[in-house]
């Protein structure tokens, strides 16, 4: 009976020292899988802390910037109320994006639109809080490298344009190409950094002048015309491909000659009666703004160029002017000077967009021998 006592304590130990021994190599284990699980974690934290600069349309009430301008003061109390409103929620906008930003993993620069005026490197993105103006401004300085966030800081509301659209512009900001606002600019940031989220890429527009290439690329449209808008534009433009003529040459008196990208087509280039185009389409459209006596070169005043083709222009006149998304970039051009405009010389823009822009599938349908304006179709 002893002995089978002693068997059955010197079996128990030895299980028990088994045991133990299986704790401690389980603990271990666990322990070596915390630390791996943590270093993936501090992995992952690393690559997602991204270097971002925050681009902000100025802080400017119009109405106290008009008078310390010694301009006119604005009298209607409406309009001081919209203006002064505008300018409160612009600026409830810029606090409630830096302060998303100081909760995320990202090192982050606030900077004035304004201030910006060298090209924009060692940076992972670029966030605008502003419009499209803001964003248009970015896009000079940065190459296919960097992409944008567009946050549309002062969205038009319906109900106070329809309150007030007869009284005066009761409008505030179109945010064409913003992807985001206040009320999602945390969610689509989010998605960013988790890489659920990629950037579209947008075509623009390079010019050279005499070939010579300008620095700023277009993101909108280019027009080029007499400085004075009453004067008349000479000039003539074919269109190029491999370096050979793929269309006669066409003279033109006119107001000027717009050519516009996809992004650009929405804007002056559809007020002017073009059409939308895609947003991701590589084609540029051009169209001869008011032409004088077109004559049989009526059908070649508004029409397309694929990604392979180019548009020569020869100025004719002593005063003629560049511009580049408007009226704050332009160069100027002279008498013979030739210019080449294409989409294939551009580096695209990288730019998250708002989802309604990808799910619209708007092509315009290219002239035929038949036709003498453009038609579009719907898909």
């Amino acid at each position: 009976m002893l002995r089978w006592h002693i068997r059955r304590r010197l079996v128990a130990n030895v299980f028990s020292h088994k045991s133990s021994s299986s704790d401690t190599a389980n603990a271990r284990d666990g322990a070596a899988r915390e630390i791996e699980r943590g270093k993936k974690e501090q992995k992952k934290m690393v690559r997602r802390k991204l270097q971002l600069l925050l681009l902000l349309k100025p802080l400017d009430d119009y109405a106290v910037a008009a008078q310390s301008h010694g301009l006119p003061r604005i009298a209607n109390p409406q309009i001081l109320h919209h203006l002064d409103s505008r300018s409160k929620v612009h600026r409830e906008a810029i606090r409630f994006c830096q302060n998303v930003l100081r909760r995320k993993l990202v090192d982050w620069e606030p900077i004035l639109r304004d201030n910006v005026s060298q090209p924009i490197r060692n940076v992972d993105m670029v966030v605008t809080v502003g419009g499209d103006g803001t964003l248009l401004h970015a896009s000079h300085f940065v190459d296919d490298s960097i992409p944008l966030l567009g946050v549309n800081s002062d969205p038009t509301q319906v109900a106070e344009v329809e309150e007030f659209g007869n009284q005066y512009d009761a409008t505030r900001s179109t945010g064409f190409l913003c992807a985001a606002t206040v009320d999602n600019f945390e969610q689509i940031l989010d998605d960013i950094l988790e890489g659920q989220l990629q950037p579209s890429e947008l075509s623009r527009i390079s010019i050279c002048v005499n070939s010579a290439p300008l620095s700023t690329y277009a993101l909108n449209d280019v027009l080029v015309a007499h400085q004075c808008p009453a004067a008349v534009s000479r000039f003539s433009f074919r269109i190029k491909r491999n370096g050979q003529s793929c269309s006669p040459a066409v003279n033109c008196r006119s107001s000027g000659l717009r050519v516009s990208t996809a992004a650009g087509s929405t804007a002056a280039m559809l007020s002017a009666g073009g059409y939308q185009m895609p947003i991701l389409s590589r084609d540029l459209q051009y169209m001869v703004r008011e032409p004088i006596s077109p004559g049989a070169a009526s059908n070649l005043m508004h029409g397309f160029l694929n990604p392979d083709q180019n548009m020569e222009v020869a100025w004719f006149g002593k005063e003629g002017v560049i511009y580049i998304d408007g009226c704050n970039v332009c160069y100027t051009v002279k008498d013979e000077d030739t210019l080449e405009i294409s989409s294939s010389k551009a580096p695209v823009l990288k730019v998250y967009l708002p989802p309604r822009l990808l799910e619209k599938r708007v092509l315009p349908i290219r002239r035929t021998s038949d036709a003498e304006k453009l038609k579009v179709s719907r898909l």
